[in-house]
């Protein structure tokens, strides 16, 4: 999928693609590492369901940042691949792994804020029990392998086109060799459905009901805030807890429908030019396919910023990580700081009293 070709860069564009890729790199890894820490350490994010996948997510996307886009910058900087055919299978097999299980994290994201939202709480309790969020976790790790490692260690990928393979493999004018990853049409089409249409139909039709349903939320929320106008000749009052979750559940579920959409904006390019280039020959060129691969690459690094600035939950537990547990940045009391208030332990837990 990177077929590096006499279209190299110069000296001055080198300069430029380290610099950016080197930021990127280290964004991801920062970054994802940090969500990582925070749900670990916050006792209020491992409460949610949600954040067991957002974690399973961030360690798919720090395995990328680390294992596969540096061999990656290595060979684009460089313009050789120096470390062996067998390597670049294994390296190859793990980038569509890690890619891969990161979009069906996001799919399995979607079903359970689906469940969340548009579900009555007892039966998103019933759905989302410990089993299921494991074996979707699994499910998740454990797919990608049968259109990753086990297809291209076999070399299904490139029954029917190894000649060409091996053409693009050696520049003899350069004297270089490259890591060339190509597929032919059954696996392109059986990869790239699998990997990212399928799953993004999914959440496409999750995040739709999701929409309508914030919608009729919104509207709850709004009626109950006009501080129970009575239309049957009875007094309604608001339910404080339920316009509080109305608000929560539909504030992440527009938080994760602009993550799926970065996703999407992001791999969308590579997925439709992966189906494409195999019937017009593999004539798109070197430098597009691998603009559009980094593309993919940088929403490794995105994630958890769309998470600092769309999260409040996120974004108090990123502070307190990063400023060492400033006092400023805790929650605050339930009770209000105008209000005096002491503290006592009953049976291991700590109690606020006024």
């Amino acid at each position: 999928v990177l077929p590096s070709s006499s279209e190299g860069f110069g000296v001055a564009e080198k300069i430029v693609l380290l610099t950016f890729i080197s930021a990127v790199i280290l964004m991801a890894i920062l970054g994802n590492l940090l969500v990582m820490v925070a749900v670990c350490r916050d006792r209020q994010l491992r409460k949610i369901k949600t954040n067991y996948f957002i974690v399973s997510l961030a360690f798919a996307d720090l395995l990328v940042s680390v294992l596969v886009m540096p061999f990656g910058a290595i060979e684009l900087v460089q313009d050789n691949w120096i470390y062996g055919e067998m390597f670049c299978l294994v390296r190859t097999s793990l980038d569509v792994l890690l890619t891969t299980a990161s979009i069906l994290h996001l799919c399995c994201i979607s079903l359970d804020r689906y469940y969340a939202i548009c579900c009555q709480p007892l039966v998103y309790r019933n759905k989302m029990t410990p089993l299921r969020i494991a074996v979707m976790l699994g499910g998740c790790w454990v797919i990608p392998t049968f259109i990753s490692f086990l297809p291209i260690m076999q070399g299904w990928n490139s029954i029917g086109i190894i000649d060409l393979i091996q053409q693009r493999q050696f520049n003899k004018a350069s004297n270089s060799t490259y890591c060339i990853f190509m597929v032919n049409k059954p696996y392109a089409i059986t990869c790239s459905v699998v990997a990212f249409y399928i799953p993004f139909l999914l959440m496409v039709l999750a995040y739709y009901r999701i929409y309508v349903t914030a919608r009729e939320h919104a509207h709850q929320i709004q009626a109950l805030q006009r501080a129970g106008a009575p239309t049957d000749g009875r007094q309604h009052h608001p339910d404080q807890h339920s316009t509080h979750r109305m608000k929560t559940e539909t504030k992440a579920a527009k938080t994760l429908c602009i993550i799926m959409g970065c996703f999407c904006l992001c791999w969308a390019p590579f997925f439709v030019t992966n189906i494409v280039d195999p019937f017009i020959n593999y004539t798109v060129p070197g430098k597009l396919w691998t603009a559009f691969l980094w593309l993919g690459y940088i929403n490794s690094g995105l994630n958890p910023f769309l998470y600092a600035f769309l999260n409040k939950s996120f974004r108090r537990a990123f502070l307190i990580i990063l400023c060492c547990g400033d006092e400023r940045y805790r929650r605050p009391s339930i009770l209000g700081q105008t209000v005096p208030c002491s503290t006592t332990t009953i049976n291991g837990s700590t109690h606020v009293l006024r």
